[in-house]
């Protein structure tokens, strides 16, 4: 194989971070470029090998000139969020994933250089409601179940990647639709969920969630940018829990709620800047959401080494999560706030 120059994004997350480091310890690149506006962590940076950092954001025309100016053929775009780490600035999270991802695309389409794209998708692009299939595959229509959410932004990102692809069909691309991703360092709206001591659920219903520990996300994303599989890949771990059993597994203790009363629990805890209710939130947790995962294993010959269960047991053990002993103060306050919020409905 010849020798390879690959900029990564989004560098000074967790995920982005440690794919750097991957991959500037990996020969099968002549120079790792990783791009950010903010470094990645000291950990992570210890141990990037061969690979740079560059500060500098997507957002800004000037992501053509380092492309152009390295040389680059290789790029992989992990910096969009779907998850964000619980309530976040909705302006500043869409201008990074779309805005950032039509600067990133248009400079990989003026580069005669650039042959291969991996973007990091998630699979909440397929939604979910009561007529959703059992298991979606990779040829599911993708339905965002609100039209301003984060899970928007992702169907917006990938019908821009798919503008690319007509555009210049040279490059290679793939685009790997995660699931949930959880571990003792990720740090998101569900893992901060079930980290909640009374953790607020729909009344009737019991989701079945997958999950994908995040060092299982890595080694796709590693395998994607090293080998050329063009194409779009459901990842997620084996297995499924339900909501019920995820609580009980992290001892937490469930509070079932109508429907219409999540949002004022969610603007409880976004005071406290926990967790959000969004409506995409309250979809996933109504319906829960489970992808086919044969593609991936049939053409890159990735196994997950975390099942769902395993993920989500190495995150509670992980985070040091001890079972609830007296959930009673936070469930009578939380149920105060819901029953308000009926009052006034």
């Amino acid at each position: 194989m010849p020798s390879r120059i690959v900029l990564v994004t989004g560098v000074g997350g967790e995920l982005g971070g440690k794919l750097l480091a991957r991959l500037g310890n990996n020969p099968d690149f002549q120079r790792v470029i990783g791009v950010d506006t903010v470094p990645p962590a000291p950990h992570v940076a210890a141990r990037m090998g061969r690979a740079e950092f560059v500060r500098a954001d997507i957002r800004n025309p000037l992501i053509a000139k380092i492309i152009a100016a390295s040389e680059v053929d290789t790029v992989v775009h992990a910096s969009t969020t779907a998850h964000p780490a619980g309530p976040a600035r909705r302006t500043a999270v869409k201008e990074m994933n779309v805005i950032g991802t039509m600067r990133l695309l248009a400079a990989c389409q003026r580069s005669p250089l650039v042959r291969k794209l991996v973007v990091k998708s998630t699979a909440a692009v397929y939604g979910t409601d009561a007529r959703s299939p059992a298991v979606f595959d990779e040829d599911a229509p993708l339905r965002p179940p609100s039209a301003q959410g984060f899970v928007a932004d992702a169907v917006e990102v990938e019908n821009y990647v798919r503008g690319l692809q007509r555009r210049r069909p040279d490059i290679a691309v793939t685009v790997v639709r995660f699931t949930n991703l959880i571990g003792p360092q990720v740090d998101t709206v569900t893992t901060r969920y079930f980290a909640l001591p009374v953790v607020p659920t729909i009344l009737g219903y019991d989701a079945r969630i997958q999950l994908l520990h995040a060092a299982d996300a890595l080694s796709v994303l590693e395998l994607a940018a090293v080998e050329d599989k063009p194409g779009v890949f459901n990842v997620g771990g084996d297995g499924v829990l339900t909501l019920s059993q995820a609580i009980r597994r992290a001892g937490r203790v469930e509070l079932p709620l109508p429907k219409a009363m999540l949002p004022s629990i969610g603007r409880m805890l976004r005071g406290a800047r926990l967790v959000d209710f969004s409506p995409d939130r309250i979809q996933l947790l109504q319906h829960g959401l489970v992808v086919d995962t044969t593609k991936v294993k049939r053409e890159f010959g990735f196994v997950p080494r975390w099942s769902t269960q395993e993920a989500f047991d190495d995150y509670v053990q992980g985070r040091g999560l001890r079972p609830v002993v007296d959930g009673g103060a936070m469930t009578e306050s939380l149920s105060r706030v819901a029953f308000a919020a009926a009052r006034r409905m």
